[in-house]
């Protein structure tokens, strides 16, 4: 299933489990699946609910958001909307990171993989931007088990905001994948984990399978492959030296990302990208993917040109 349907499942739990977790969408909830089930409609009249309505507008939203996650250690919450929209309401996540406040931004629909929706709603460059952004975990989960280690994380801080980039499309849980590895921001999740090895292959969100893909082709071939899920850059950069020696030994020359957003900042890990630096257009994801050249089969390629 979609890691916002995996996420949906997450806030669910999260709203039975904390009594301060509270949030809501900018007029996209059934969309962004963000509707705590088992309660109302936060209200004048009705305080003790906790689905918020915002409407739609993202920068105030934010901005309340802000404003809940600052106002005492007994709040947590969450906001919602397509990545795309994040662009509306970027000055309010960019504030969240520069005052600390533990913000929840719940992301979905996030790549071209919105398909036929067309390029104004393909989020290409924002995944990049949030990389970039001081003070934000900047999460991209691949699978359920992915989600609910995001979502962990996510509620543990107490001093910056998390976004999560979450899919449309459908994706399945993949074997290896864990809570654990996602606390480290990048993980073996295929191939060799130890030793020498001939390639490597990396994934975020909807395209660790098409990795796991390109690593089982290069195995078929003879090479060690080993397949890296990285869904947050910035918990891997906290790491020792030891453990990122250990994912991305320097003595492989053989690294490529693959990933349906622009390309920008992967250079630091990946000698060849695979990823969309122009606009995207309006079909469905299977058919943009395979005119974008975003498969397993160009990562494979990509691999073979640099060994």
């Amino acid at each position: 299933m979609a890691t916002r349907i995996h996420s949906q499942t997450m806030i669910n739990s999260l709203g039975s489990s904390i009594p301060g977790f509270m949030g809501g969408s900018a007029d996209l909830a059934p969309s962004n699946m963000t509707l705590m089930k088992q309660f109302g409609d936060f209200q004048k009249d009705t305080p003790a609910e906790r689905n918020v309505r915002y409407g739609v507008r993202e920068h105030a939203m934010g901005a309340i958001a802000n404003a809940i996650a600052l106002h005492s250690p007994g709040l947590k919450t969450y906001n919602a909307t397509f990545f795309i929209f994040s662009d509306y309401m970027r000055a309010a996540m960019r504030i969240a990171a520069l005052s600390q406040a533990p913000t929840l931004f719940v992301m979905t629909h996030d790549s071209i993989g919105v398909g036929e929706d067309g390029p104004t709603h393909q989020p290409i460059e924002h995944i990049a931007s949030f990389r970039a952004m001081p003070n934000m975990l900047m999460m991209r989960p691949a699978d359920g088990n992915e989600t609910a280690g995001a979502y962990k994380i996510a509620i543990e801080q107490t001093q910056r905001p998390t976004t999560l980039a979450l899919s449309r499309q459908v994706v399945p849980n993949l074997p290896n994948t864990s809570q654990a590895g996602v606390a480290k921001g990048a993980y073996t999740v295929a191939g060799p984990t130890s030793g020498p090895v001939d390639c490597i292959f990396i994934g975020t969100g909807t395209e660790l399978e098409l990795a796991v893909k390109a690593g089982a082709a290069m195995e078929a071939k003879g090479k060690k492959a080993r397949v890296v899920s990285m869904p947050c850059w910035e918990l891997f950069e906290e790491q020792s030296a030891e453990y990122k020696e250990s994912v991305f030994p320097a003595a492989c020359k053989a690294v490529v990302s693959i990933e349906a957003a622009s390309t920008f900042g992967w250079a630091k890990y990946a000698q060849k990208s695979i990823g969309r630096d122009d606009f995207g257009a309006s079909a469905p994801a299977g058919i943009l993917y395979k005119e974008f050249g975003i498969t397993w089969e160009c990562a494979v390629a990509a691999a073979d040109s640099l060994m």
